[in-house]
């Protein structure tokens, strides 16, 4: 195997193992049982406003049916309202609830110091540097 073959697998074997340890840890403090996806969804609702199932699953790279078991979940919970699309009855669009909103605070909350410690012990500035490199690693593989 070449170097930078070699250099390639050890970049990803570190993002998977980051992956896993930071999803883990985010697990244990995500309050009420909440699932990262749960969270995520719930995020990006309170800051993008009302989407429709499709669009969700866009966003995240998932396919419709696990945004649709995602929603039908957070729809349970109360944390998501989902009605008929007014201009195409054939689709649906779905919107964060108040519950919702609390739900997706307390968990903001509960992950922060996680998130604080992360970026206290690693400081700024190789956050800063490693960004573009993993903006332009995404891109590449959203291709």
């Amino acid at each position: 195997m070449s170097e930078g073959g070699v250099l390639a697998i050890s970049l990803f074997s570190e993002l998977l193992v980051a992956d896993q340890l930071l999803r883990a840890r985010l697990t244990k403090v995500l309050p009420n049982k909440m699932e990262i996806s749960h969270f995520s969804v719930l995020n990006q609702l309170a800051r993008g406003g009302e989407k429709s199932p499709a669009q969700l699953a866009r966003t995240f790279h998932v396919t419709r049916g696990a945004m649709t078991n995602t929603l039908s979940k957070l729809e349970i919970a109360g944390y998501v309202h989902i009605r008929p699309d007014w201009d195409d009855a054939r689709r649906k669009m779905v919107s964060i609830s108040p519950a919702g909103r609390s739900a997706r605070d307390a968990a903001l909350a509960a992950i922060t110091p996680l998130i604080d410690e992360v970026m206290g012990d690693l400081g700024e500035e190789k956050v800063r540097a490693a960004l573009p490199v993993l903006r332009e690693l995404r891109g590449k593989l959203e291709g």
